[in-house]
């Protein structure tokens, strides 16, 4: 018989109890609470009463597995994936693909709201994808030698421990990668700990194999529709691409402007932006090797404040505080921030926006990542007073 959650507050690992979800967290699990005492239970979903297993207790809150389901949401659908549950890919195939939508945009509103302070009304409604599944076209296979099986388990990892998950094929990669896979289950590597970065290059982009580009071709063209109408819109007549990789969004906004330079520690990828531009006959832009925080504070003395926009696109890790602080003193028109990590991005934007030095316009959300916890944002932040629009 299951233990009620209000008889344990704070309950013991291996316990039963029977619980009902109130909320997702960002990263994908349901959330229960028991007075103050949190439990997350992943591939849970918002009103539901399910059996859980408790796995881990901390101070605060505990983790659980979940058992069953006694009462279903209405958003709850089969996953099409076998290994949905096991690999640490996905998080959402059990949720219908609109109500993924309306789940990412309440988490990206939550984040801003608590971490930054900004109206949730600034938040635009996500952007779907066309195709929720079989849309990425990179990959990261590993293999590893299982001990009880003797013999190598070639997949990812699983979503709840460093394991390994053998796999055939993964759902939400393009074909073409379900190909590759085959092809490296077929040829598998001598020993086990390898990873193998599989791929689809982009049509008509010179790519380096280690170098960065956006993992959905189907998002793509909304992605850049919705950087270019943020330029379109401000007027600036010159772009610094910090972080530029390839060069994309600086050659595909070169016609918007009368210049753009680009900044990229990666060499390769230097030189690929390179030839990606004069294979578009892009000629009113220039690419600079270096590390930004470097290369940054010399470039933008060479440039207007009042009609130059800087588009960032760093690590998930965000921005430098030196370079927010550089952002901070130059006030430039415009800010574009492009982030896969509506955390990062908030706390960034906090400081970009401290003493209203900058005014964020809006945040558009992308489902880039559709069936995980991943969500692409593109912030419009102008030079100007913060106003009551911008912080309640």
């Amino acid at each position: 018989m299951s233990d009620r959650i209000h008889s344990s507050p704070a309950p013991r690992a291996g316990a039963r109890l029977t619980i009902t979800i109130h909320d997702i967290a960002f990263g994908g699990d349901g959330v229960a609470r028991a007075d103050d005492f949190v439990i997350f239970v992943p591939f849970a979903i918002v009103g539901e009463e399910v059996e859980v297993e408790i796995m881990e207790v901390q101070k605060r809150f505990a983790r659980a597995r979940l058992l069953r389901v006694l009462k279903e949401s209405p958003d709850r659908v089969r996953p099409p994936c076998r290994y949905f549950g096991e690999c640490g890919g996905c998080q959402y195939q059990h949720v219908d693909y609109p109500a993924q939508l309306r789940l990412k945009h309440k988490q990206v509103a939550d984040l801003f709201e608590r971490i930054g302070g900004f109206a949730r009304a600034l938040i635009d409604p996500v952007v779907p994808c066309s195709r929720p599944y079989g849309y990425r076209n990179r990959i990261m296979i590993r293999s590893q030698w299982d001990r009880f099986k003797q013999g190598l388990n070639i997949g990812f990892i699983r979503h709840d421990n460093r394991l390994v998950v053998d796999l055939e094929a993964c759902e939400i990669a393009e074909p073409a990668l379900n190909e590759q896979i085959r092809n490296v289950r077929a040829h598998p590597p001598p020993k086990g700990g390898l990873k193998v970065v599989l791929r689809v290059a982009p049509d008509g982009w010179e790519v380096p194999r280690d170098s960065f580009f956006q993992n959905n071709f189907f998002l793509l063209p909304a992605l850049v529709d919705t950087v270019r109408d943020c330029v379109r819109h401000s007027g600036a007549r010159h772009l610094v691409d910090a972080y530029c990789g390839v060069g994309f969004f600086g050659i595909e906004l070169a016609d918007l402007l009368e210049s753009f330079v680009g900044i990229e520690i990666d060499l390769m990828a230097l030189r690929a932006a390179r030839r990606n531009a004069a294979g578009r006959q892009r000629t009113n832009g220039e690419f600079i090797p270096g590390d930004v925080a470097l290369v940054l504070p010399g470039l933008l003395e060479k440039f207007s404040p009042n009609a130059t926009a800087i588009l960032l696109d760093p690590p998930r890790a965000g921005c430098s505080r030196a370079n927010l602080e550089l952002l901070r003193q130059t006030r430039l028109t415009q800010v574009i921030y492009v982030s896969c990590h509506p955390a990062t991005l908030a706390r960034d934007l906090n400081v970009l926006c401290g003493d209203g030095l900058y005014e964020l316009v809006k945040v558009v959300p992308l489902d880039m990542f559709p069936q995980t916890q991943h969500i692409e944002c593109v912030a419009d932040l102008r030079a100007g007073s913060a106003t009551s629009a911008s912080r309640p």
